[in-house]
């Protein structure tokens, strides 16, 4: 298998913007407290969903590979930052510290094999990789639903 090229493009407007991936719009704007219109996500919470989804993906073709009864998965994720690096201020990262990635995974397997499925996504994974790689704190709470 080649290495896999993913290509987007988009256009930005004061605070918004409209990306493009294949044949799909998604907006990401600020509220308008922040000077925005307020009609997507932010930035940051577009990772963050990105993050999730990338890991249900994943986890769905690992469930096909090692024979796990995945029926479905719900995330709550947070992901913890110093605005001030953001703003400019030297010596604070402008990135998430920490994310906490909490799954409840519809499943009649165990604890066990819940964390076995998490420990092979999150190796994975290339948004969870990605941001380890990025010395942000990954805490992953997998449970059963």
């Amino acid at each position: 298998m080649g290495k896999m090229i993913e290509k987007i493009s988009a256009a930005a407007k004061g605070m918004q913007t409209v990306g493009t991936s294949k044949n799909h719009q998604v907006i990401i704007d600020e509220p308008a407290q922040m000077g925005g219109q307020d009609e997507g996500a932010n930035p940051l919470g577009t990772l963050l969903i990105s993050l999730a989804g990338c890991e249900n993906v994943i986890a769905n073709m690992v469930a096909k590979e090692i024979d796990f009864d995945l029926q479905g998965i719900e995330f709550d994720v947070k992901g913890e930052l110093d605005p001030e690096g953001m703003m400019g201020k030297e010596g604070v990262r402008p990135y998430f510290q920490t994310i906490t990635v909490n799954a409840q995974v519809k499943t009649s397997e165990s604890e066990e094999r819940i964390k076995e499925l998490q420990e092979i996504v999150d190796t994975r994974c290339p948004i969870f990789t990605t941001l380890e790689a990025a010395n942000t704190e990954m805490v992953p709470n997998w449970t059963k639903a």
